[in-house]
Parts: structure tokens; sequence; C-alpha cells
């Protein structure tokens, strides 16, 4: 690791560890170690992304009948997608 650098390579998962590769192959050792641990500063900040609401409300409401005993989870869960016009509900696949 070069002064230069703000990473250590050792840790980076497979996918950044390509992109660093393919830069220094590209434009160079120096240029693309700096490129790449401003890139990496950047990832850092950036915020995850938000939650689904229609998710939490889909799972609160079934977590309310849950808890009042008026709906039993089998173990292995359960699919739920939209139809023409309603919600399908199957038993997940074992």
């Amino acid at each position: 690791m070069t002064p230069s650098n703000h990473f250590d390579e050792s840790s980076l998962p497979k996918g950044q560890l390509r992109k660093l590769n393919a830069l220094r192959k590209s434009v160079g050792n120096n240029i693309a170690d700096r490129a790449f641990s401003e890139w990496l500063s950047l990832q850092a900040t950036q915020k995850a992304s938000p939650r689904d609401k229609h998710a939490d409300l889909l799972a609160e409401t079934v977590w309310n009948l849950v808890q009042s005993k008026k709906l039993m989870i089998r173990r292995g869960g359960y699919i739920v997608r939209r139809g023409r016009g309603r919600v399908i509900v199957k038993p997940a696949p074992d």
C-alpha cells in the first residue's frame, strides 16, 4: 500500500478488486489508485437504499394478525405476489 492510497487491497471484496485492476490496466497504477480511493470514499458516504413502504405495511399488518393469533405462519413461509386484481399467497417451495 502506497501513501497515496487510503484503502487496504486485502480487505476489498472481489468486485472492488476487479474495478481496481481494470482501472490500473487502463490508466496506470498511480492515477488508478488515486481515482479508486476517491471513488471508495464516495461509496462509504452514500446512504443505503430506502425501505419499501409497501413491504413494511404488509409486514406490519401480517405481524399484527400473527400476534393476535388470527394467522399462523407455517415453517418455510409463504410467497406473496400480485395477480389480476388480487393478491396470491402460496406456500414457499421446500
